[in-house]
């Protein structure tokens, strides 16, 4: 039964990860995401990242691997997720939580800087702030969801949702895939000698 039980699970995100490999318009999308990044870090622009719950988990996995190291050793990139809890819970009591990630954007970020918006539904009402106070203040975004049809989706600069199926575990399965491609594209642009054995 328990062997029934994992049997189906893995054969299940198989299947969604099968369906983003057959989609060219996402792989597309994560090609020029992971570009877009490179080049606002090339500039000397930073990459914040946000989002809640195992989404505030892969937004600070994506900036750990950044500011310090994914495989190899190379300058550390300017990354940055917003997660400090005294941060969070200072400006959830003053402001609301639905401005924790609007009001770190709206005193960091810059023209050129890029957001990265994580939410597995697309409408985290605080990922939504942060993506529109990014979009006032000249930044790109680079929504990662589950949800094509999604609010998320529609502020992005660069929209991509993993569909994964019922449940929101499937999607991050996929969000941290699709993270890790994002890394290694970022390094191939600035340190290429990284990969010139690959």
């Amino acid at each position: 039964m328990a062997a029934d039980v994992v049997r189906s699970t893995l054969q299940e995100a198989a299947d969604a990860l099968q369906r983003l490999l057959s989609d060219e318009v996402m792989l597309t999308r994560i090609a020029n995401a992971g570009e877009q990044m490179a080049g606002a870090l090339r500039a000397g622009g930073r990459i914040y990242s946000c989002g809640n719950g195992g989404s505030m988990s892969d937004a600070m996995h994506f900036a750990e691997e950044l500011s310090g190291r994914f495989r190899e050793d190379r300058p550390a990139y300017a990354a940055v997720s917003i997660s400090d809890p005294s941060y969070l819970s200072c400006v959830a009591n003053d402001y609301g939580y639905e401005q924790v990630f609007a009001r770190y954007i709206e005193a960091h970020g810059r023209a050129g800087d890029v957001l990265l918006a994580i939410s597995t539904s697309g409408r985290s009402a605080n990922v939504l702030a942060a993506a529109h106070t990014a979009k006032a203040l000249g930044m790109k975004v680079i929504a990662l969801t589950g949800r094509p049809d999604s609010d998320l989706m529609k502020l992005a600069d660069v929209g991509i949702a993993t569909v994964g199926g019922r449940f929101a575990d499937r999607v991050q399965e996929l969000h941290i895939k699709v993270i890790h491609i994002f890394i290694e594209l970022i390094e191939r642009a600035l340190a290429p000698q990284n990969y010139s054995l690959s």
